[in-house]
């Protein structure tokens, strides 16, 4: 197997996804099969700057290339030889958010990431003049928001892209995003696979009636589906990611996705009627709808898969967050106590824990609120946690109540689909670092959901093992012959083993008696953001 990998790896018969996530920049390197081969990491934080959330450019290029090393690395380690050449690559990031530049590539504005929630008021705009649901988090509502507040910058936009879309240009000189990640920048139309015409048009005249010469398609990239040509690795491209010289340019790129787009790769839930759930600082669940819903709904975003397939998502701001928060608390007074125990360790001693407490958590309530939440009407977040007098307050109790507050949003939205919409919820496939410890993640999210929820083994390597299969579905030249749902199950997933968890009655119960309680707590949650300052 070693020997076989290392000359998949000398002739260049391999495919590179890096994935930049809200906590983690990640790399893994696959055959052709899929398999994964090496992988590398880097770990960083959004910063809040002037109120804002974001990251700098500086910090991306770190990052990107203390992974691309660490991947150089674990090759060198594994195989003994060194990683120069690759048959194709891919760059994933997290979606949404605004990030603006002139004509000569120069940024005009601090990085807006999906995680900030100050643009209310042009979603509301843009909601009632295209009359299609426009998230606040997405790259448009952040563009009218600037438009709206007189941002000096506006006057010289050229060009406005995603993280995923930014770093593809700076590798490939190519201005081009993937359908997935397109559709959270702006509508986008299944029967054209662009942009929708009648809503650019719309926000055309919103821009000249504010003055402003420039249209739309010019500052947006051009979208391309799965399988389609992204560009190729540039000389300077590869001295950004590799300075040391070892990686060679003109490797083919395939368009870069957004992290929902290679989750739903990374899990098999591309072709209609399947779903999944990604659930790491953020929390989502995308369903590959079969026809178009009934109305608009506000909590749902109608956006693409990386094949261009219509897919409904409920997407809440805030996940682990607040969990990983309060584990580091505990490792704290495990170090004052001189206790040993490894960060994978805790983790699981505390999951497992939750498993043994009351279905309702015995009283205990938690809001897991670092930012807004769209969903539950709240611009910004409070972390809070709080109990009756007379509750059980144990720890079981108290780490099954932080994790139910990851899924709480998640499941008033997803309400609406399937109460108001009946779609039927068969299997939601679970990525992400809320189903690493086995079986907790997936038994309470299957209670949360009523659904089962399945786990399968190559998925552990998320949204960069998605986007390398992304690149790999380039390299494979079927793109014209054979779908992507049709690539994935065939080449990818015929052999993988799925472990599904059917949900339990107690934690099906519990948790509704939970989430009843969580709703009405809700008042506060929305006084702690009006009255802690």
């Amino acid at each position: 197997m070693a020997a076989n990998a290392k000359q998949h790896i000398e002739a260049g018969q391999t495919s590179l996804g890096i994935e930049l996530g809200s906590t983690r920049i990640k790399a893994v390197l696959i055959d052709w099969n899929g398999t994964p081969l090496a992988s590398g990491s880097f770990d960083w934080e959004n910063q809040l700057i002037n109120g804002m959330w974001t990251y700098s450019m500086d910090d991306v290029w770190n990052g990107l290339r203390h992974c691309y090393a660490d991947l150089a690395e674990d090759v060198q380690k594994q195989y003994s030889t060194a990683l120069s050449q690759i048959g194709s690559m891919g760059i994933s990031a997290m979606m949404h958010g605004y990030l603006p530049f002139d004509c000569e590539g120069k940024q005009l504005a601090a990085f807006r990431t999906w995680r900030n929630t100050t643009t209310e008021q042009a979603a509301e705009q843009l909601t009632k003049a295209f009359a299609f649901n426009i998230p606040l988090r997405w790259s448009i509502a952040h563009l009218h928001q600037v438009v709206l507040d007189g941002e000096e910058h506006v006057a010289e936009l050229s060009y406005l892209t995603t993280l995923a879309g930014y770093v593809h240009w700076q590798l490939t000189g190519e201005k081009v995003l993937g359908i997935g990640d397109a559709s959270g920048m702006f509508p986008v139309d299944d029967a054209t696979g662009g942009y929708s015409a009648s809503m650019v048009d719309t926000y055309d005249r919103i821009l000249a009636e504010r003055g402003y010469s420039f249209k739309l398609e010019q500052v947006l990239p051009r979208v391309l589906t799965a399988g389609q040509s992204g560009g190729a690795l540039t000389d300077a491209g590869a001295r950004l990611l590799d300075p040391s010289g070892s990686l060679r340019a003109g490797i083919p790129f395939c368009p870069p996705e957004g992290d929902a787009g290679t989750g739903m790769v990374a899990t098999n839930s591309v072709s209609s009627g399947t779903g999944n759930v990604s659930a790491g600082t953020s929390i989502f669940a995308m369903l590959v709808l079969d026809g178009p819903l009934s109305r608009m709904y506000p909590e749902i975003d109608l956006v693409a898969t990386p094949a261009g397939r219509n897919v409904a998502m409920v997407h809440a701001n805030n996940c682990t967050g607040d969990l990983d928060a309060w584990i580091k608390l505990f490792r704290q007074v495990l170090d004052l106590s001189g206790a040993q125990i490894s960060k994978p360790r805790l983790y699981d001693l505390l999951y497992e824990t939750a498993l043994q407490g009351d279905p309702d958590c015995g009283g205990l309530l938690s809001y897991n609120y670092y930012s807004g939440e769209p969903i539950t009407a709240l611009e910004e977040g409070r972390p809070l946690f709080a109990r009756l007098p007379d509750a059980a307050f144990n720890l079981p109790n108290f780490m099954r109540s932080i994790l139910f507050s990851t899924m709480a949003v998640l499941r008033i939205g997803m309400d609406i689909l399937t109460e108001q919409e009946k779609v039927r919820l068969t299997r939601m496939m679970g990525h992400g670092g809320l189903f690493k410890t086995e079986r907790v993640g997936q038994q309470l999210m299957a209670g949360a959901l009523n659904a089962p929820v399945a786990v399968m083994s190559g998925a552990s390597e998320g949204g960069a093992w998605g986007i390398a299969l992304l690149a790999a579905y380039l390299a494979s030249g079927h793109a014209s012959a054979l779908p992507l749902e049709q690539y994935l199950q065939e080449q990818i997933f015929a052999d993988t083993q799925v472990t599904c968890v059917e949900p339990m009655e107690r934690d099906v119960q519990g948790f509704a008696e939970y989430l009843l309680r969580y709703r009405q707590g809700l008042a506060v949650q929305s006084a702690a953001v009006k009255h802690i300052r």
